[in-house]
């Protein structure tokens, strides 16, 4: 409880005496090509691993078996994870935002392949690669005293010296939520903290090696990928979940992105399109996805 008071406090008070500074330069497209995402911290409370995993131990992202034992789990959220894996093991899956085209929300979206942030002064946009999420993340703001719940929340943000804090609340949970690949579920009292850094390669590579330990990496053209061997500037995300309804403390984890390899040497354009609802069909090996559908337009 401590620490989640201090979370709060922290945030707060970040957003007011943040020291004023040259903001990092996040323009690029940054690539993460790794999956389920999210990279375990080596110790303290953390995010979920894949339980199932190919003979020389590497997760397997055809099949999502969350870790439903991790301490950081409320009995009943515990419970929710486990029988997805049961789910997951036995036939195709199970419904998350992403298969089903739904918006994707905070912090499911931080597993997103493909990300840029253009800073326009008073706020910031977020771009991601994945059905091209839109966030807007208003800088040196404050949360209103009752925000409107959208899936992907109430963003304020503020530089720290060389990093980008970004506090979230007012997460609306959809009718496919989920924190993670897993199925980890949330509940309106969500809380997250994004900080964002450039990091010199040697800084970085402890996070690409966590990646590697609990993801697995495509080695295909699509979706875009990163270099490897690349030794410039990459970019670390270390964010904070905090939701008491469902979790027994707040946890951590983080995301390591590095620059986008060139489209000419992958094959691919620099942001290839990617709209997730023109194909709802699934060959026969799915049910249809659950395209979000409205009686009247919204525009």
């Amino acid at each position: 409880m401590k620490l989640r008071r201090y979370l709060l406090i922290a945030a707060a008070l970040g957003a007011v005496t943040g020291p004023a500074a040259a903001a990092p330069d996040f323009s690029g497209i940054w690539a993460h090509p790794w999956l389920p995402g999210f990279e375990p911290l080596p110790s303290g409370p953390t995010s979920l691993v894949n339980l199932s995993r190919s003979a020389d131990g590497k997760s397997v992202v055809g099949q999502l078996v969350g870790d439903y034992r991790n301490p950081i789990l409320k009995p009943e959220a515990a419970e929710i994870v486990r029988k997805r894996g049961e789910e997951s093991k036995s036939h195709f899956g199970f419904h998350n935002p992403r298969n089903q085209c739904w918006p994707n929300g905070l912090p499911f979206v931080l597993s997103s392949n493909g990300l840029q942030i253009f800073d326009r002064g008073d706020h910031l946009t977020m771009i991601y690669r994945m059905d091209h999420q839109v966030r807007t993340v208003r800088m040196n703001a404050s949360h209103p005293a009752k925000p409107a719940p959208s899936y992907y929340g109430d963003s304020v943000g503020h530089y720290e010296g060389d990093t980008l804090v970004i506090d979230t609340v007012g997460i609306k949970p959809g009718p496919f939520a989920m924190l993670d690949w897993f199925g980890t579920p949330q509940t309106a009292a969500l809380h997250v903290v994004e900080r964002y850094r450039l990091l010199d390669y040697d800084q970085a590579k402890e996070g690409i090696q966590r990646a590697f330990k609990d993801n697995t990496i495509g080695e295909f053209n699509d979706p875009p990928v990163v270099d490897l061997n690349y030794r410039g500037k990459w970019m670390q995300l270390l964010f904070t979940v905090d939701d008491p309804s469902v979790f027994t403390t707040p946890w951590s984890a983080t995301v390591t992105y590095g620059p986008q390899l060139p489209p000419a040497l992958k094959g691919f354009s620099t942001w290839p399109e990617d709209v997730c609802g023109e194909n709802p069909h699934k060959y026969g090996t799915e049910e249809d996805v659950q395209l979000p559908t409205a009686k009247i337009a919204d525009f």
